[in-house]
C-alpha cells in the first residue's frame, strides 16, 4: 500500500516553507515571488496578447492610495489619475545615466525617510541593483510591468508592479526625479507602497527601517548627547564592513525643517558618513592628531549644496599638512565634506548604522558580522507574556539562548554583539488602526544546571530569582529596538517581549557579533509522562462504588455517553465555573479508557476514569492561583506540565486556541477534555510507532 503522508495544514506549510527555504528561497537571487506574482511569466503574457500589463492586485484606485489622509474622501486624491510615463512623458527613461541622488525629489507623501535610503543606494551600485534589477526600460521590452526586490523580515521577496503612476494637475503626485524624464525611483516607490498597503503606509518613519529593507542589514541607533566613549572606533569598524551610515539634526517644531544652522548644516535632512580619518595638525596645535569624519548631505526633495564652514575651523584646516589636505580631498565626492569627530557630536543630533550581513557585501577583504535569524510570534493566552514587569507570564515569551565563546581582541576579555528586536507587518495593519506594539528584550545568563542543553524553556520561578545580564535601552513603539551589548564568555537567554502582556505580533529576532557564537530558540522538548493509573481488580473495588455503577450502568452493566454524563455530574463543585461535561468531553472520556472498543466502559475501566478525573480536579484546584473557578491560559501551561505533558510553544498555541474561551479562561469541562485527548494521542503514537524513533508514517485509513 502506497502510505500517504497527512499533516495538519498548518505544520504542513510550515515544514513546505522550510524545506523551500533550506533550498535558497528567499535569496536575493531567488526572491520569494510577493503575492504570487512572477515577474518573468506575466511580461511574457503581455507581450504576446500586445497588451500592457494591468496589476489587479494593486488596482488603481483609491484603496492603493490610501485610508485616511489619502483615503476615498480626501481633497488630496480628488483628481488624481492614474497614467502610465508614454502618456505624459515625450521619452520617458528606467534611469538616465546610472541612478542618482538628483533623481529622487519628494512629492505629496512624509516619506523622506524612505527617500533618505533611497538616495543612500545610489552610492553603491552593488545594492542598488539588487533592489533595481537590471534590464528595465521603456523601449527594448516594454510591457507596462517592472519588479524590485525588498528585503522582509529575512527574506528577499520581488515585487511586480503595473507602471500606471498617480498623477495630479499633470504632475506625479509622489516620489520624482527633477529630470521629469526618470521614472525608477516613482517606480520603486511605487513597489514599496504595495508591499505594505498602500501609500499612505510609508507616511512616517526612520531611515534605518529604508536601510534595512533594501540591504537587509541591521540598523543601531545612537543618541549623540549619549554617545559612547568608542563610537569612533565603532564608526571606524562600521565603515570597515561596508555598512551605511546616515546621521541627521532633531528639529523641535515644523519651522525648524530645512532650517540652516549657523555651521550651514541643514536640520531635518539625512546625512550620510562615508569615511574616517585621523589628521596631524602641522600648526597652531602643536601636532596634535584629530578624529575627523567625512560628510555627504542627502536632502529629500531638492539639492543643496553648502559648503561646511568650519571643516576644524579655517584656522585649523589651515594648519594641516598640504599632502594630507590633498590625499582627503581626493577621497571625496561631490557634496561630501570633512568636520571633525568633535564637531560631529555637537552638531548632530543621532546617527544610525546599517551593518550589512555576509551575503550584501561583495568585497572579500570586508569583515563581516556572524548572525544568526529567528521568527517567532507572541501570541494572546499563549506566548505574549508581556515585559518582566508582569512577572506572573513573563516566562512564556520565546526564549533563544545565545553562547558567547570568543572575546573581542580589544574589549577586556568580554563579546561584543548586536541583538535586533523587529516586528513584522506593522505598516499594513495602519488601516486596521493599529501601529507599532512597545518592544524591547532582556538577557539572563543560563544557570549551571541547564548549560549545554537546548530542550529547556525556564519557567516562572527563575525569572523570580534571577536579574538580567544586559536589556535593551528602552521598550520602545519603533518596528525595530537593537542593542549593542557587551557580556562575557557564557550563555545567555534573550527574551523578547512587548512591554503589556496579551498584544499580539509576530517578530524577527537577529544575532550579530563581532566574533562567531552560537544561537538557538530554546522550547520544550514533547513529553507526555503522565502518572500510571492502578487498575484494580473488581474484587478491590470498594463496594460504594460498585453500587454507583450498578446504579448507572443498569441491566447492561457497562457506562456510555449519557451515564457518564451522569456521574460527571459529582464532580461539578459549585467553585468551578462550568456547565458540566459536555457530550463530546464524556465521549472523549470513554474512547481514551475503551479497551475493546464497545464505545462502553465496565467497572474497572470506570473506576480508572473516575480516579484520573479526581486527580485532574485537584491539579485544577492547585493552578487555579486566584480561586476564580477558572484557569487563565498561562496558569493552564503550569498545569498540563504537573499533569505529566511538556509542549512545545507552537503545541500550547493551537491548545489555548481550542480550548479556552473568549476571555482565554479555561473552565474544568475543557480542562479535562483537553487532557483525556493528549493522552489518547499520545498514546495511539506509541502504540504506532512500533521502532520507537518519535516518527511515524499514516496511510489514508489510519489518520
Amino acid at each position: 500500500m502506497v502510505e500517504e503522508h497527512i499533516c495538519a495544514t498548518g505544520i504542513a506549510a510550515k515544514l513546505r516553507s522550510q524545506w523551500d527555504r533550506d533550498d535558497g528561497l528567499g535569496q536575493n537571487n531567488n526572491a520569494v515571488k510577493f503575492l504570487g506574482q512572477d515577474f518573468e511569466s506575466l511580461r511574457a503574457q503581455s507581450l504576446r496578447s500586445g497588451r500592457l500589463f494591468e496589476d489587479n492586485l494593486f488596482p488603481c484606485s483609491t484603496s492603493s492610495l490610501g485610508f485616511n489622509e489619502l483615503g476615498p474622501r480626501s481633497s488630496k486624491t480628488q483628481g488624481v489619475r492614474w497614467i502610465r510615463p508614454p502618456e505624459f512623458c515625450r521619452r520617458p527613461e528606467f534611469i538616465v545615466d546610472g541612478a542618482t541622488r538628483t533623481d529622487i525629489c519628494q512629492g505629496a507623501l512624509g516619506d523622506c525617510w524612505l527617500l533618505a535610503a533611497i538616495a543612500s543606494l545610489t552610492l553603491n551600485d552593488n545594492l542598488l541593483h539588487r533592489v533595481v534589477p537590471h534590464g528595465q526600460s521603456f523601449s527594448q521590452g516594454y510591457a507596462g510591468i517592472f519588479h524590485f526586490q525588498f528585503w522582509q523580515f529575512g527574506e528577499w521577496v520581488e515585487v511586480v508592479i503595473d507602471d500606471r503612476l498617480p498623477v495630479k494637475d499633470g504632475k506625479l503626485l509622489f516620489v520624482h526625479s527633477a529630470e521629469g524624464t526618470e521614472f525608477w525611483s516613482a517606480l520603486l516607490e511605487k513597489a514599496y507602497a504595495k508591499l505594505n498597503g498602500c501609500y499612505e503606509a510609508l507616511s512616517g518613519g526612520s531611515t534605518s527601517e529604508g536601510f534595512e529593507d533594501f540591504t537587509g542589514g541591521v540598523t543601531e541607533m545612537f543618541d549623540l548627547d549619549k554617545a559612547p566613549s568608542d563610537l569612533y572606533s565603532i564608526i571606524s569598524r562600521a565603515i570597515e564592513r561596508g555598512s551605511l551610515l546616515g546621521c541627521s539634526i532633531d528639529i523641535t517644531s515644523s519651522t525648524d525643517m530645512e532650517a540652516v544652522t549657523f555651521k550651514k548644516l541643514v536640520k531635518g535632512h539625512a546625512y550620510s558618513v562615508t569615511g574616517v580619518d585621523e589628521v596631524k595638525m602641522c600648526k597652531y596645535s602643536k601636532n596634535k592628531v584629530v578624529k575627523c569624519v567625512r560628510m555627504r548631505l542627502f536632502p529629500s526633495f531638492f539639492v543643496l549644496f553648502l559648503v561646511y564652514c568650519f571643516v576644524f575651523s579655517s584656522r585649523e584646516w589651515d594648519g594641516v599638512d598640504r599632502g594630507v589636505k590633498s590625499r582627503l580631498q581626493n577621497r571625496s565626492e561631490d557634496g561630501e565634506f570633512w568636520m571633525s569627530f568633535s564637531d560631529f557630536l555637537r552638531e548632530f543630533s543621532r546617527l544610525e548604522i546599517c551593518n550589512l550581513t555576509a551575503d550584501a557585501l561583495q568585497n572579500s577583504q570586508l569583515k563581516k558580522w556572524s548572525s544568526a535569524l529567528y521568527q517567532s510570534e507572541w501570541r494572546r493566552g499563549s506566548t505574549a507574556g508581556g515585559c518582566r514587569n508582569y512577572p506572573a507570564t513573563f516566562w512564556l515569551n520565546p526564549q533563544f539562548k545565545l553562547a558567547l565563546q570568543h572575546p573581542d581582541s580589544s574589549a577586556n576579555g568580554d563579546c561584543t554583539f548586536l541583538v535586533a528586536l523587529m516586528q513584522k507587518d506593522r505598516r499594513k495593519k495602519r488601516r486596521e488602526g493599529k501601529d507599532m506594539e512597545t518592544i524591547g528584550f532582556a538577557l539572563y545568563e543560563v544557570p549551571d544546571e541547564f548549560k549545554g542543553k537546548s530542550g529547556v524553556h525556564l519557567k516562572r520561578d527563575f525569572f523570580l530569582t534571577h536579574g538580567s545580564s544586559a536589556r535593551s535601552e528602552l521598550f520602545i513603539n519603533l518596528r525595530e529596538v537593537s542593542s549593542r551589548l557587551r557580556l562575557p564568555v557564557g550563555e545567555y537567554i534573550i527574551v523578547p517581549s512587548t512591554f503589556e502582556p496579551h498584544k499580539e505580533s509576530d517578530f524577527t529576532l537577529r544575532v550579530f557579533s563581532e566574533k562567531p557564537a552560537d544561537s538557538e530558540e530554546l522550547d520544550d522538548e514533547i513529553i507526555a509522562d503522565p502518572p500510571k493509573e492502578v487498575r484494580l481488580d473488581e474484587s478491590q473495588i470498594d463496594a460504594g462504588f460498585k453500587s454507583l455503577f450498578r446504579q448507572l450502568a443498569g441491566a447492561v452493566i457497562s457506562i456510555n455517553v449519557c451515564a457518564c454524563l451522569c456521574v460527571c455530574v459529582c464532580f461539578i463543585d459549585k467553585d468551578l465555573k462550568t456547565d458540566g461535561f459536555t457530550k463530546e468531553s464524556c465521549r472523549s472520556m470513554i474512547n481514551l479508557m475503551d479497551a475493546d472498543g464497545s464505545g462502553k466502559l465496565g467497572l474497572t475501566e470506570f473506576h480508572v476514569l473516575w480516579e484520573k478525573i479526581k486527580r485532574y480536579l485537584t491539579i485544577f484546584r492547585q493552578f487555579d492561583l486566584d480561586k476564580s473557578g477558572t484557569m487563565s491560559s498561562y496558569e493552564m501551561r503550569m498545569a498540563l506540565e504537573s499533569a505529566g505533558f511538556k509542549l512545545t510553544n507552537h503545541l500550547f498555541q493551537l491548545i489555548i486556541l481550542r480550548y479556552t474561551e473568549a476571555d482565554m479562561s479555561v473552565d474544568f469541562d475543557n480542562f479535562v477534555t483537553c487532557l483525556v485527548r493528549l493522552e489518547t494521542m499520545f498514546n495511539t503514537f506509541h502504540t504506532i510507532d512500533t521502532d520507537k524513533d518519535g516518527q511515524i508514517a499514516l496511510n489514508f485509513f489510519q489518520v
